[in-house]
Formats: C-alpha cells, structure tokens, sequence
C-alpha cells in the first residue's frame, strides 16, 4: 500500500509539473508578440502622425478594454475579433490597401500577430505600434506616456 501511495504521489508530482510547464508556455506565449515584417512606430509618433492624418491609427482591442482606458486620440476602435475585421479595415481605407495602417492593442502582442495576418491579406503598408495602450519592453505605453485619450461611447444601434 505504501509503494502504490509513493507512486500515486510521483505521478501527481509529475502531472502537476507538467501542468505549470503548460501555463508558462501559454503565458509565454501571450506576452511576447510574433516577428512582424512590417514597421513599428512609437505611441508618440503613432499620435502625432493619427491626428495629422498621415496614419490611420486603429485600436483592435475589445470594447471591455476601451473602456477601462479609452481610446488614443487619432484612433479608430476596431474589435480584432470580428469576423469582418478585414472588410471594415479595406471600407475604412478606401480599398487601398497601401494606405498606411496602424495598429494598436494593450502592450504590443495582438497587433504583432495581427500586422503578420493583414500583410498576409495583402496590405502592404502595416505598421504595428508594440508598446500598445498599457505598456511593454519597447516603452511606457500609451497611458504612462501622458498621450490624449478620449472614453469609449458604445454604439445605440
């Protein structure tokens, strides 16, 4: 009875090892965005050249997230998960898919992975914005860098 409870005792070690093996991979992999062909542009460049019009700045966070810190000043909110996310960006340029883009989420990971999927689509001016909204190893954030933001009103209809 002894050497069966060492066993069971083993094996939980084991598969409780592998259970946090698992979460820090995943974790990982949330927090560290994909190589991007594209450009990269800082949250007070991504401002400057949104409001001047030079850049259409699109924030693809969710709408939870815009309001719990709203939008930057320039930016369009896009939600990533939509499934006509890439229709509603080719609307917004005017079918141009030259026209430079880009893209802003929380702290840089989603916009990497989703500046990789766009150029994929065929746009050819993608540039992500990898410090986001909250902050990352490339800067401060859009927040901690004192940029404008404007609170997210939902649409009535």
């Amino acid at each position: 009875m002894a050497e069966k409870m060492k066993r069971s005792r083993r094996w939980l070690l084991i598969g409780g090892g592998a259970a946090i093996a698992a979460g820090f991979a995943i974790r990982q992999y949330r927090l560290i965005p994909e190589d991007h062909s594209g450009g990269r542009i800082s949250v007070a460049d991504a401002h400057e050249q949104a409001v001047d019009g030079r850049v259409l700045l699109v924030d693809i966070r969710t709408p939870r997230e815009w309001r719990a810190s709203g939008i930057g000043e320039g930016a369009v909110p896009l939600d990533m998960r939509r499934e006509d996310f890439v229709d509603v960006l080719t609307q917004m340029t005017g079918g141009d898919q030259a026209v430079p883009v880009a893209l802003i989420c929380a702290r840089g990971v989603r916009s990497a992975r989703l500046s990789n999927r766009l150029i994929e689509a065929g746009f050819t001016n993608i540039i992500d914005v990898p410090e986001g909204m909250l902050g990352s190893a490339a800067g401060p954030g859009w927040v901690r860098a004192g940029l404008p933001v404007r609170r997210f009103i939902e649409d009535a209809g």
